[in-house]
C-alpha cells in the first residue's frame, strides 16, 4: 500500500499516541503537530519506525504555519480538546468550535481525502453545558465546511495512560469518603483506547465518509458502579456518599480557581446526562468494529499501582461484575 500522509493535531494524548502507533504500523506516515517539541518530541519519536513520523512545533492558531502542512497531507485528524477553560485563549469556543472550523476549511481548500474529528458523546442532550454546546457548534461548522468529515463521539475513553481511571484511583486511594453526584446514577459506556483507535483506523482504511459514529464499550456502567469496581480492583473500602447538589456546586466553584480543577460547575452539569449511545446514530458496533475490551479486565492490568503490595499483591480479582 502506498503510504498516505496523516496530519494529526492533539497527538500527545492517550488517543493520539495510540492512533500514531496504529497508523505507522500500517505504513502510514504521520505529521504530528505539538505545542512543545522539546517536551513531547522524545515520546512521539518512539511511536513508530524512523521515517514514519515528522514532528512539527506550532501554535494551533498559527494559520500561516499549519497551512503549509496541509499541502502535503492526505488526511487530517483533530484530537484537540479541553475539559475546562483556562486563560490565554484556552476557551471552549476557541478550542472546540473555531479551531475545528479552521481545519475543516483547510481540508476543503487543499482537497484532502478525509477529515477525522473527535467530539464527545451526549452533547445533544447537555443543553446547559458550555462544553457540550461548543462541541456541538464545532461539529456543525465541520459539516458545513467539509461535509465528507467523519465525527467520532466516544463515551469515557480509558487506558493505562488515561486521565479518568487514574484520577479516580488516586482519589479513592486517599479519600475515606467519596462524593457521589446525582447519586452516582449517571450511565457510561466506557471504551478502551485501543478499541477507539481500531474504529478510527477502520474508518480511514475503508474510506468511510460523512458519518457521526458513537463509540461505546461493551457494557453500560453507572458512575457508582465504576467506583465500586475500582475499589474492588485495588482492594479498598470507601464510603460513597451522595452529595447535595447545592454543596457540589459550591465545591465546584471553589475548585475552578485552581489551575487544574478536580471539578467545575460545567462538568457537574454534564454529569446530569447519561453518556451512552443515543440510538440516533451508528455506533462502532454497527460499522463492524465491536469493542472487545471489558473495563475490569483492562483496568486490573495497571491498577496494582494503587494496591497494598503493588504488583506483588495476592489480591484475587472478580470478573466484569462488581
Amino acid at each position: 500500500m502506498k503510504a498516505k500522509n496523516v496530519l494529526i493535531f492533539g497527538c500527545s494524548g492517550q488517543i493520539g499516541r495510540s492512533i500514531v502507533r496504529k497508523l505507522t504500523k500500517e505504513n502510514y506516515t504521520v505529521t504530528a503537530v505539538t505545542r512543545n517539541i522539546h517536551q513531547k518530541g522524545i515520546v512521539l519519536k518512539t511511536l513508530g519506525n524512523a521515517g514514519f513520523i515528522n514532528i512539527v512545533e506550532s501554535n494551533i492558531f498559527d494559520e500561516q504555519k499549519i497551512r503549509k502542512l496541509f499541502r502535503e497531507a492526505d488526511i487530517c485528524i483533530n484530537l484537540v480538546g479541553i475539559l475546562h477553560e483556562q486563560k490565554k485563549g484556552n476557551t471552549f469556543k476557541n478550542i472546540h468550535t473555531i479551531f475545528p472550523s479552521l481545519l475543516a476549511n483547510l481540508c476543503k481548500e487543499y482537497n484532502l481525502k478525509h477529515f477525522i474529528h473527535l467530539s464527545a458523546l451526549g452533547i445533544n442532550d447537555a443543553v446547559d453545558s458550555d462544553y457540550a454546546k461548543s462541541k456541538l457548534d464545532g461539529e456543525n461548522e465541520i459539516v458545513k465546511n467539509f461535509p465528507l468529515a467523519t465525527i467520532f463521539r466516544p463515551s469515557i475513553v480509558y487506558s493505562v495512560e488515561d486521565g479518568f481511571t487514574n484520577s479516580q484511583l488516586n482519589l479513592l486511594n486517599i479519600l475515606p469518603v467519596f462524593p457521589l453526584f446525582y447519586g452516582g446514577s449517571t450511565k457510561f459506556a466506557p471504551i478502551h483506547c485501543s478499541d477507539l483507535t481500531d474504529t478510527i483506523y477502520h474508518v480511514i482504511s475503508n474510506n468511510i465518509y460523512s458519518k457521526i459514529i458513537e463509540c461505546v464499550g461493551p457494557e453500560i456502567i453507572t458512575f457508582k458502579e465504576i467506583l465500586q469496581r475500582l475499589l474492588n480492583l485495588i482492594d479498598k473500602k470507601r464510603f460513597l456518599l451522595p452529595f447535595p447538589l447545592k454543596l457540589a456546586e459550591l465545591s465546584a466553584s471553589f475548585f475552578e480557581i485552581l489551575p487544574n480543577p478536580l471539578l467545575t460547575r460545567d462538568q457537574l452539569r454534564l454529569l446530569k446526562y447519561d453518556n451512552i449511545a443515543s440510538g440516533k446514530y451508528k455506533t462502532n458496533f454497527d460499522i463492524g468494529i465491536p469493542s472487545k475490551r471489558y473495563f475490569n479486565d483492562e483496568v486490573k492490568k495497571y491498577c496494582y499501582m494503587w494496591r497494598e503490595g503493588g504488583q506483588f499483591s495476592t489480591k484475587k480479582y472478580t470478573s466484569n461484575k462488581i
